[in-house]
């Protein structure tokens, strides 16, 4: 049996998740935490065959809780299962040490046959993020700007261009407005962009965000 803890910080989707998982009949949800504090404590109690992880959370999450669970339990599988389009972030998450990305618009339908896959030792990614995926691996590769990026500095880009603000920001990642403006430079210079209006631009164009994202200079 394929002991599973769930992390999401909304009580609706995790009731979903473990109505799907309990037709698998090789799985079973044991534990349940909504934010990346609660994981950690629940990942420290006790053993997991697979760790089923929201991306977005209040406090701790995304790659940070990731690069955390895996220093602490390296062998530990992790299935990232997120709102955010594959093109965004899974490469990123996978570089971190997750086992697998799926995006919640299509993941009913692959969740128990991932959750298989990793728990098994495997990776389960779809093909475009396989191909992207071996870009990134691959030398000599004129990769796209963004790629060159801190982990930090790609989520800041990302909340940037769907329109949240520096104090926004902050709050959202329990980070100064100081730091926050820090790592806006940063990007700026890195990206060779004027104005925020670049920002967005860019991010469109790439797909980093998605289209119907309200964005303002």
């Amino acid at each position: 049996m394929i002991k599973i803890l769930i992390v999401d910080d909304h009580a609706i989707l995790r009731e979903g998740l473990k109505q799907i998982l309990s037709e698998g009949g090789d799985m079973m949800v044991a534990g349940e935490a909504n934010n990346g504090f609660e994981a950690l404590a629940k990942i420290r109690e006790q053993d997991w065959d697979v760790v089923l992880l929201d991306m977005s959370m209040p406090g701790r999450s995304g790659i940070d809780l990731i690069k955390q669970i895996k220093s602490e339990k390296p062998k530990l599988p992790i299935l990232i299962l997120s709102m955010h389009k594959e093109e965004q972030y899974a490469v990123r998450t996978l570089k971190a040490g997750a086992s697998g990305y799926l995006c919640k618009d299509g993941a009913s339908g692959q969740l128990v046959q991932a959750i298989r896959k990793v728990a098994g030792g495997g990776v389960y990614i779809n093909a475009a993020v396989a191909e992207n995926l071996a870009l990134v691996l691959a030398k000599g590769h004129d990769m796209a700007t963004h790629t060159q990026l801190s982990d930090r500095e790609y989520q800041i880009l990302l909340m940037l261009a769907s329109g949240n603000s520096v104090t926004e920001i902050g709050d959202s990642l329990n980070l100064s407005v100081k730091t926050v403006s820090t790592h806006k430079t940063h990007i700026m210079q890195k990206m060779n962009f004027s104005s925020t209006t670049d920002l967005i631009r860019y991010a469109l164009k790439h797909k980093l965000i998605d289209t119907d994202d309200e964005a303002a200079d």
